[in-house]
This record gives C-alpha cells, sequence and structure tokens, in this order.
C-alpha cells in the first residue's frame, strides 16, 4: 500500500498535465461552452467565448501596442522573451467563485511597453485584443501601469499554454481573472476605458477582488 501511494503521488504531475491537456483541447472545439464547467486537478477551469481558438506558435506569434503613442511596435515572442522579467506568486479568484492559491506568473511590466512606446497627453486606458476574435478588455492607464500587471509569459513556471491564453496573456493580479485576457494579440492606448466583452454583459469594468461585482473575496494582491 505504501508503495502505491508513493506511486501515486509521483504519478499526479503527470496525470494532471494530461487533465489539463485534454480539457483544454476539448475547451478549445466547443461551442456550448460546457467544458468550462469541468474543474482540472489544479482548481482552473477552461473558458472561451468564442466557438475555436486558433493555436499561435513561437514562430507567428505578434503583439502589436498602438493606439494614443509616439512609438507603435510589434513584438515577437522572442522580443518579449528578451525583456526584463517580473515573477508574480499570488492567488487567482475568479468573480464565478474558484480560487486557485500561490499561482506564479512571469512576464514583462505591461508598464514597460506602454512606456516604451511613449503614451501620448490625453491618453487615459489601455484596450486589449485577442486572437480568438472575441474577447476584449480594457484598463484605466492608471490600472495598467501597476507593477502587478503583467503580460504574462509563463504561467506556473512553464509557457502559458494554449488552453490557458498562450502563447501571450494579460495578467492582472489584483482584480478578478476575467481582466486577465487570454490570447493576448493587441494593446491599444485610447482615451476612455472601453467596457469589455464580460462588462458589456453586466460584470464591473473596475474589477478588484473583494471590492466588485457584489463579492466580499479575501483580496488576491
Amino acid at each position: 500500500m505504501l508503495g502505491l501511494g508513493v506511486a501515486g503521488v509521483a504519478a499526479a504531475p503527470a496525470l494532471q498535465r494530461g487533465l489539463e491537456s485534454v480539457l483544454g483541447a476539448a475547451a478549445g472545439k466547443d461551442p456550448t461552452g460546457l467544458t468550462g464547467l469541468l474543474p482540472n486537478g489544479g482548481g482552473f477551469r477552461y473558458y472561451s467565448v468564442a466557438a475555436s481558438v486558433p493555436h499561435q506558435g513561437a514562430a507567428g506569434y505578434r503583439l502589436t501596442v498602438d493606439g494614443l503613442v509616439d512609438r507603435p511596435a510589434t513584438y515577437t515572442l522572442d522580443a518579449l522573451r528578451a525583456l526584463p522579467q517580473t515573477r508574480l506568486v499570488r492567488d487567482v479568484q475568479c468573480v464565478t467563485g474558484w480560487r486557485v492559491p500561490d499561482t506564479p506568473f512571469a512576464g514583462v511590466r505591461l508598464s514597460r511597453l506602454l512606456d516604451a512606446a511613449g503614451v501620448r497627453a490625453g491618453a487615459g486606458a489601455v484596450r486589449f485584443t485577442c486572437f480568438d476574435g472575441t474577447y476584449t478588455e480594457s484598463l484605466t492607464l492608471e490600472q495598467a501601469r501597476r507593477d502587478d500587471v503583467l503580460v504574462a509569459l509563463s504561467m506556473k513556471d512553464k509557457p502559458v499554454s494554449h488552453a490557458h491564453g498562450g502563447p501571450v496573456r494579460l495578467y492582472v493580479a489584483p482584480m478578478y481573472f476575467y481582466k486577465s485576457a487570454k490570447w493576448l494579440s493587441g494593446i491599444t492606448v485610447t482615451g476612455t476605458v472601453r467596457r469589455g466583452f464580460w462588462e458589456e454583459r453586466g460584470y464591473d469594468t473596475d474589477a478588484w477582488v473583494g471590492r466588485s461585482n457584489g463579492r466580499d473575496d479575501h483580496p488576491t494582491g
């Protein structure tokens, strides 16, 4: 029995990765969204608002920074990897109630990309678009410049998988997870906040954990 227990502990990470892979693949092809109701071993659930999401490999991935900036830019995945990386370990809190404690994310601070682009006078917000062709999000410029807002390249100390929004996603540590847009493809500096996909459907635009959406969860950051 002891041997079986040890074998089970040793096999658990591989089994979890396998489960994540299977559920992620199913979610990517599920137009009903029902696979989003299935939790995996890591506590996350898979959400997509598009019928399917194309895969983006390292060679073809591009992230654009444009809008009210002096120096619009396009980043490859290698270019993002070459920039200084910040690692954060925080709880992830979904507005639907589930929480995953102590989850590492790492990537480039969004403020670094904004500074490199040269934000113009009159700018007040940042809009995010995604290569699923559907999802959008926004932050105020002040929120976007926080040290705990990342253009994330890794999650749980591994490259962000397609199922979790890779190869690049947004990570907004102190807000509910719907603000952390998956499959990030565009960062556009705008004059004012434009409501994102879920805000158009009734969720709060300022989505601070424990201080929005009628919830009192413990803050994540």
